[in-house]
């Protein structure tokens, strides 16, 4: 679903930074070889991730959902020095994709790559986050939340991508759509939880930025 007339939406684009060529080769590569390409956070969301790290220099990253490692990349642009992002992700089989574009990047060293169910691996790991990025699978966006929220300092920012799930959250629900069913609980989760801050915003498919007071 297209949120903004086309020619609207160009011209955003058009007055927006360009991606790096790494990221631009990592998104051809993905389009080329891994199913569902469109999982991809692509060129102006990216950059919009990137900008936001930039902006809080964050020591510490989590992101849930690694996919061929686009938006690590991005964050990974505004990390502070000897900053840090764990990245967990299901798919062994993207690990090989993941790691040639970290190595030619420039940030292997301070990207740690988890392989597993998040909810089993986000318990262990004993640090506190200036950043998490949400983008796995809708139907555990409330779990992930809960699991991550006492491990965000201060100030922190929680990222949350797929909020408006292609305008379904305004559709009539069916029953039978747990992902659509788990985002509404998830926004209203957002909007209510008085331990943050959030403004929902209508970029793609929607992402929601909530600092932690």
């Amino acid at each position: 679903m297209d949120f903004l007339p086309e020619n609207i939406d160009q011209y955003v684009v058009d007055h927006s930074q360009k991606e790096p060529k790494i990221l631009r080769e990592l998104s051809r590569e993905t389009w080329q070889k891994v199913l569902n390409p469109r999982m991809l956070s692509g060129a102006f969301q990216g950059r919009i991730l990137a900008m936001i790290s930039k902006l809080i220099m964050p020591k510490t990253i989590l992101e849930i959902g690694t996919y061929t490692g686009y938006s690590a990349l991005c964050f990974a642009e505004g990390l502070a020095s000897k900053g840090k992002i764990i990245t967990i992700d299901k798919n062994e089989e993207l690990e090989t994709l993941q790691n040639k574009y970290f190595e030619k990047s420039g940030f292997r060293n301070q990207i740690e790559q988890k392989v597993g169910n998040a909810l089993e691996i986000i318990p262990t790991l004993d640090k506190k986050f200036d950043l998490v990025f949400i983008d796995a699978d809708k139907s555990n966006y409330v779990n992930y939340f809960h699991l991550i929220i006492d491990k965000m300092n201060s100030g922190g920012i929680v990222l949350s991508d797929n909020v408006l799930w292609s305008g379904k959250i305004v559709e009539a629900l069916d029953p039978k759509d747990i992902d659509t069913r788990v985002l509404l609980a998830y926004n209203k989760l957002l909007n209510t939880d008085k331990r943050i801050e959030t403004v929902l915003l209508p970029i793609r498919d929607g992402l929601t930025i909530s600092r932690v007071k």
